[in-house]
């Protein structure tokens, strides 16, 4: 197997790319990295400052369960926080939540089949 210098390398796969052409085969000098960076580190820094937060207990998940630890550790002292990547409105908890006027029964005949349906289409 040839294998070809980082040069060439980049020149044949540039040429093969319809539309596209190479800008540079060199890197840039590092003079000018080194300046660039030292810029970037002299700067000032922007508005928001960065804060230091001390917890007790921190929870990475806000389903029904987390959130009740959450509200049980602050409840007894601890300094606590909870951090999920959804959007607040749309955590599993409220999601699942298409089931529950199907177990009541009230409105319509209720099966459990539909049940399991709603809480599982809800979690999607």
């Amino acid at each position: 197997m040839d294998v070809l210098p980082r040069t060439s390398r980049i020149s044949t796969i540039s040429q093969s790319l319809s539309g596209c052409r190479l800008a540079s085969t060199t890197p840039p000098a590092l003079s000018s990295m080194r300046s660039n960076i030292s810029m970037r580190e002299n700067a000032e820094s922007p508005k928001s400052k960065c804060r230091d937060h001390t917890y007790n207990a921190f929870m990475l998940r806000a389903g029904g369960a987390s959130l009740r630890v959450v509200i049980g550790s602050s409840e007894h002292g601890f300094n606590t926080v909870c951090i999920t990547k959804l959007f607040p409105t749309y955590s599993r908890t409220v999601a699942a939540q298409g089931g529950i006027n199907a177990a009541s029964g009230n409105m319509t005949e209720d099966d459990w089949r539909w049940h399991m349906y709603d809480t599982v289409k809800g979690s999607d």
